[in-house]
């Protein structure tokens, strides 16, 4: 077997190459579930595989070169397919087999064995474990409420197209940036929101029990309570703040705390700590001695991770570029 793991500052990204089935088998148990593996075509078995973990999300990329059938007695948490090219089927328990291609997508319940068939020679598939406790918790903020049952999604959604389409490219955008060297997914500020947002954006992008409780209309939120989360925000700016933490300062659902923002201040909550880190990015740029610190320092330092969209908000907030306020008003000598 060939096995890289490739490490950035914090996202490791393991990448798995074999011919023998068995190794196979023992890779894909290691990083998903414990598994039966299968192909009537051993000669042109080839698995190459990448496997993202991303907190409680794990993404795989995938292909196999030949058709394989596969068993998993326990999935033990919720579990998503979502091909680029080929098709192959899936099953749960006893119920009929559903076929998932580029347009239709699979999603499975931590309730049931989980069986794979008639995976075509050329597929190339996304396959995402989620743990079952980190979507809880998402489903919860969303909802402002305890979440005692199974969330029972349904079996199939689209996947070329609509908030499924969004949501299966955002997954595969994040399998392939973690091989950016030096790419978003090193920040950890930007990793732990997109793991939110793949979570959000799936109890969003699929059907289950809890959709229509989604899809209700938000309860008001009180100024008290806004001025609550901006006090927060202001007291610790560099934390690690994303919006389900800000929905449990609070004390509301994510859904309640977004349009108290949007109809109180006209801006997202997570718009609110940009701002504030905006702020002092520029106090610190302004205050700095000659050679002290640069833009990009201080940038990454604020959770700022893409630089020149970080640039372009810079400018329009406060009228003039980063490095024009790092070097100060022409002609004025710098104190720091």
């Amino acid at each position: 077997m060939d096995a890289d793991k490739g490490q950035g500052p914090a996202t490791v990204v393991n990448r798995f190459a074999t011919r023998s089935v068995d190794e196979a088998r023992a890779v894909l148990s290691q990083q998903f579930y414990d598994m039966e593996l299968d192909t009537p075509a051993a000669a042109d078995f080839a698995l190459d595989a990448e496997v993202v973990p991303l907190g409680g999300v794990t993404l795989g990329r995938m292909s196999f070169g030949a058709s394989i059938t596969a068993y998993i007695p326990e999935l033990g948490g919720y579990h998503i397919v979502a091909p680029t090219t080929g098709s192959f089927g899936i099953g749960q328990g006893p119920e009929v087999r559903t076929q998932v291609s580029a347009r239709t997508g699979g999603m499975l319940n931590p309730t049931a064995d989980f069986r794979v068939g008639d995976f075509s020679p050329d597929c190339d598939t996304l396959t995402i474990k989620v743990d079952r406790a980190a979507m809880h918790r998402q489903l919860e903020a969303m909802l402002g409420r305890p979440v005692r049952r199974d969330i029972g999604f349904r079996r199939s959604f689209p996947i070329s197209a609509g908030t499924g389409g969004s949501w299966a490219a955002l997954a595969r955008w994040t399998a392939l940036d973690a091989n950016n060297p030096g790419g978003l997914l090193q920040s950890p500020m930007i990793r732990g929101r997109l793991e939110q947002t793949l979570l959000e954006g799936l109890l969003l992008a699929t059907d289950h029990r809890y959709r229509d409780a989604l899809d209700a209309p938000p309860t008001a939120m009180s100024t008290t309570a806004v001025r609550r989360v901006m006090d927060a925000v202001r007291d610790s700016p560099a934390e690690a703040w994303d919006a389900n933490r800000l929905a449990a300062v609070a004390q509301v659902s994510l859904r309640t705390l977004q349009e108290a923002f949007r109809t109180q201040l006209r801006m997202t909550p997570m718009g609110y700590v940009h701002e504030v880190r905006l702020q002092h990015v520029r106090m610190v740029l302004r205050t700095a001695a000659p050679g002290e610190v640069t833009v990009t320092e201080v940038a990454y330092r604020w959770g700022f991770a893409h630089l020149g969209r970080f640039a372009r908000r810079y400018r329009t907030r406060f009228g003039e570029t980063p490095s024009r306020t790092l070097a100060g008003p022409p002609g004025a000598a710098r104190t720091g």
